[in-house]
């Protein structure tokens, strides 16, 4: 193939559609507790490659990674809810894992994947659209900053970075050396708008079945139709993991960027969540393997980060979905984590510890991820990282191993 990144500022368009609304999320800006420390493995190494993963619409951490040792937890989630039947795969003695994730269960046992629970951005609300503007800028509060803080770390470092998507994400503005890269393919209907369509459809078989016929001659999301919940935001399970090892041949290849990002539509689960987030954790589970696989040896020198706008109700609503909601799940996976355990200051989930009465409560700032990331991989200096992350809760001095 011809070399994308011949040229910083290239950009690659396609027909090829998601979202268009680009935001920015979360939830409070605590500071980084001392369990964060020894946070990777080694210091930093120059060759190293950050891949970063969002996941659009608010991701359920409950779901994600049950409290099933929460004596709250079974009163408020069945078995544990979302796992289609299966049980959570074992963490700790406090959390599991959706039987879904068999991947990141096997990198959480090879010491590779970081869970990060009840952690949030400074937001406080329930927009998307300000929640992920907020999370993508790096800023304290939505619409502060227009450049993202991917992008003013890139400017910074002179490093260059791609997002595999069709426009280019907050999160990466204000870098020369970003550009955006798609596949050339035939525009897909947006997931959400398909699963609203069919749970109108959903008592007449017969409109459903057409409507399922038409999206599996598009080669879309096919017989998920007849569940009013389908697919991974990028169209299907296979979009991901062909993008996902996409990026991984990105940051292989000679001369090619050092970043990466990711967009993972889908997660907005307000009705029937189990059969869905069944599928969206088997189509993440099965494009981060692939990333793995793509990037070979390099994996060893690689940071993932997954992360999520914020988190969504405790207890679920009346249509078997949960509701936005505030503190949610993180997930730090690669060669160069020490993962192994889940980082948590677990705030409980009585009715008197939950936020408003209904979500998880935070206790850790998820820029307090980002800045130790960014030192580590671009080698942002404290000085330059009071312009890329504004207030965000600084390193401690004994965050890296020695």
């Amino acid at each position: 193939m011809t070399p994308l990144f011949s040229s910083p500022s290239l950009l690659h368009t396609a027909s090829w559609r998601r979202r268009h609304w680009l935001q920015a999320a979360g939830a409070m800006a605590l500071l980084s507790g001392p369990g964060l420390r020894s946070a990777f493995a080694a210091a930093p190494q120059a060759n190293g490659k950050l891949v970063v993963v969002m996941l659009r619409g608010a991701l359920d951490g409950l779901a994600a990674v049950p409290a099933t040792g929460d004596p709250q937890w079974a009163a408020l989630r069945t078995a544990p809810e979302g796992t289609a039947g299966g049980a959570a795969l074992p963490l700790d003695a406090m959390f599991g894992l959706h039987p879904a994730l068999p991947e990141l269960h096997r990198w959480y046992g090879q010491g590779q994947l970081l869970v990060v629970h009840a952690v949030a951005s400074p937001y406080r609300e329930r927009s998307h659209f300000d929640a992920q503007q907020l999370l993508e800028s790096g800023g304290q509060r939505p619409f502060e900053l227009s450049t993202g803080w991917l992008g003013r770390a890139l400017e910074a470092s002179g490093q260059r970075g791609v997002a595999l998507s069709p426009a280019m994400p907050v999160a990466l503005r204000g870098a020369r050396g970003a550009s955006t890269w798609t596949p050339t393919r035939s525009a897909s209907p947006d997931a959400d708008l398909m699963a609203r369509i069919a749970q109108t459809y959903q008592s007449d078989p017969a409109l459903t079945n057409l409507l399922e016929q038409a999206l599996s001659q598009r080669g879309t999301l096919g017989a998920g139709v007849r569940e009013a919940g389908m697919g991974a935001g990028t169209g299907s399970a296979g979009a991901f993991v062909s993008l996902a090892r996409q990026a991984g041949r990105f940051l292989t290849e000679p001369g090619g960027p050092d970043v990466a990002w990711l967009d993972v539509d889908g997660w907005d689960t307000h009705t029937q969540q189990t059969g869905r987030l069944q599928r969206q954790f088997g189509a993440l589970d099965s494009g981060l393997a692939a990333l793995r696989e793509s990037l070979g040896e390099r994996w060893a020198h690689t940071t993932v980060l997954v992360m999520t706008e914020f988190g969504r109700s405790v207890a679920l609503n009346g249509s078997g979905g949960t509701d936005h909601g505030t503190g949610g799940v993180a997930f730090l996976a690669g060669g160069a984590v020490a993962g192994g355990r889940v980082l948590a200051d677990w705030p409980g989930l009585g009715t008197r510890d939950l936020l408003d009465g209904r979500d998880l409560r935070p206790t850790r700032d998820v820029r307090s991820l980002l800045a130790p990331l960014l030192q580590r991989h671009l080698g942002v200096g404290q000085a330059a990282m009071a312009r890329v992350l504004p207030g965000a809760p600084s390193a401690t001095p004994d965050l890296w191993r020695t």
